[in-house]
């Protein structure tokens, strides 16, 4: 009996697994699917350092963009499911290309389980101030009576920016004349240029040629008219229901510790509730947005259904 009681008592005090007990127990690493610089890119670093400050480990972005985020994605598909890669991700990520890629090599479904809802970011159609419109009815009423005259720069048909004018063109019954760009502000420099003559593109990367009048602002896709653009109106005050919105979300791969996934959640959403923080984000044109691992699970549910739609209303052919 007393090798019993002493087996229990060393049992009661052996260490927990490291996962249980201390996580993270080292580095852990955050893969983003987009270039050194980018609006993402610098709010991935802005949460690596408060979390790194957090749990006194480093926390290491790595940028890996590439194949409209099918390099990123696949990157921590591949690490081990151990609870130190996690995936920075966008709505192009985990919802966009499961409709736009006829053979996307991983399943945003069931490849990646949520932690946590990062922000939302607005896109703005703006156009050159030479065009003299001044609200979507002008301009939709100039592209009905000169068809073909108007061109607008995307990043592409499939990318977010290309699927807003597809689905503009078709909800006001015009058609614009699409120039694909490899990145976005080429497209918008040459908007401001005057060689296209608007771009729908998230508001962080357009507010600087907005503040100093080298973009006129006609509206926002988000469902409410975004601070610091209070006068501009939605596109659902127009076109009821036109209504999308950028994000970023964190996820990571089926299979990692549920003790990892619930911590770094736990952790990303206080840190996202800070006033600091929120005004970080804010400056970069980022309404912060905490969220429950299982409330972001519910958000990319419904995302899903929404841009599903989208691309039969577009007509976007998988390729």
């Amino acid at each position: 009996m007393l090798r019993l009681v002493l087996a229990g008592l060393l049992l009661a005090a052996a260490p927990f697994p490291a996962t249980a007990q201390s996580w993270p127990a080292r580095p852990v690493r955050v893969v983003l699917s987009q270039p050194p610089g980018s609006s993402p890119d610098i709010l991935a670093r802005l949460i690596a350092d408060r979390l790194s400050k957090l749990w006194d480990k480093p926390v290491v972005v790595e940028n890996r963009p590439g194949g409209q985020n099918v390099v990123g994605a696949l990157a921590v598909l591949k690490a081990p499911a151990d609870g130190y890669t996690f995936y920075h991700a966008t709505a192009a990520a985990l919802v966009i290309n499961a409709y736009t890629f006829k053979a996307l090599p991983y399943d945003p479904k069931k490849d990646f389980v949520p932690v946590g809802m990062v922000g939302q970011s607005g896109f703005v159609v703006a156009v050159n101030p030479s065009t003299g419109f001044n609200s979507i009815r002008e301009l939709v009423a100039y592209a009905k009576a000169n068809p073909d005259k108007l061109s607008v720069a995307t990043e592409g048909p499939k990318t977010f920016s290309g699927m807003m004018a597809s689905m503009l063109a078709a909800t006001a019954g015009v058609k614009l004349v699409a120039v694909p760009y490899s990145g976005v502000q080429p497209g918008i420099l040459d908007t401001v240029a005057g060689r296209t003559q608007l771009t729908i593109q998230a508001v962080a990367a357009t507010m600087a040629h907005l503040q100093r009048g080298a973009l006129r602002p006609l509206a926002v896709t988000t469902a409410r008219r975004l601070p610091g653009l209070d006068q501009v109106p939605t596109l659902s005050e127009t076109y009821p229901g036109f209504e999308y919105s950028g994000w970023q979300a964190v996820v990571a791969q089926q299979g990692t510790p549920a003790d990892a996934l619930r911590r770094f959640s736990a952790d990303l959403a206080g840190v996202l509730k800070d006033p600091e923080m929120v005004k970080r984000l804010f400056d970069l044109g980022i309404i912060a947005e905490a969220s429950t691992a299982e409330q972001l699970g519910q958000y990319l549910d419904a995302e899903h259904a929404r841009w599903a739609k989208l691309a039969r209303d577009t007509g976007v052919v998988p390729e």
